[in-house]
């Protein structure tokens, strides 16, 4: 019997949506469609200095969000200030590609945003001017795969959405035809 893949539900969804684009944007080449690359979602602990255990939580819960185990981030230079050497744990990394990526901005769309407290939209000013978004967020209890019972401490995390398009413009329109919830 053979096996069936599975395909990510926004993954379908973007045969539609690049038809609609293409149009929209007065693309002539398929190829130039705006599409997702990679999301990177980064949680920066300062406090692993002196606590290694915070750190150790922070790599549990971005495993839980995102279904994959985190790289470790280590410090690029010393800070005889804040007691930082050179290579110390600092934070987690998560690169995300392919099916789990559209996994996580299904439900970071449609689930963990939804959960944010008093939730207005996000504002589009996180492009950087070459068809990339980044946002942070508060608290990583917001997806429901953090046990809010088992959180030692709230984090907030970096998230970074890549897209192939090389202005914010189309960025966004890709952004929005997923109904990502701008602030008008």
């Amino acid at each position: 019997m053979a096996e069936t893949k599975y395909i990510p539900r926004l993954k379908t969804q973007y045969i539609e949506i690049a038809k609609n684009l293409k149009t929209e944007l007065n693309i002539k080449n398929a190829m130039e469609v705006p599409r997702f690359e990679k999301i990177t979602v980064n949680i920066g602990q300062g406090e692993a200095v002196q606590n290694i255990k915070s750190l150790e939580a922070a790599i549990k819960d971005l495993t839980a969000i995102t279904g994959q185990k985190p790289k470790t981030t280590r410090a690029k230079k010393s800070i005889a200030g804040f007691k930082l050497r050179e290579g110390m744990p600092i934070g987690a990394c998560v690169t995300l590609r392919g099916a789990r990526m559209f996994e996580f901005l299904d439900r970071l769309i449609n689930s963990a945003l939804p959960r944010v407290r008093d939730f207005k939209g996000i504002p589009a000013k996180g492009f950087d001017g070459r068809g990339n978004f980044s946002m942070g967020l508060k608290e990583q209890i917001i997806f429901p795969e953090v046990d809010y019972d088992k959180v030692d401490k709230l984090r907030g995390m970096g998230i970074t959405i890549v897209t192939s398009s090389k202005n914010d413009a189309h960025a966004k329109a890709l952004l929005e035809k997923y109904k990502f919830p701008f602030t008008k």
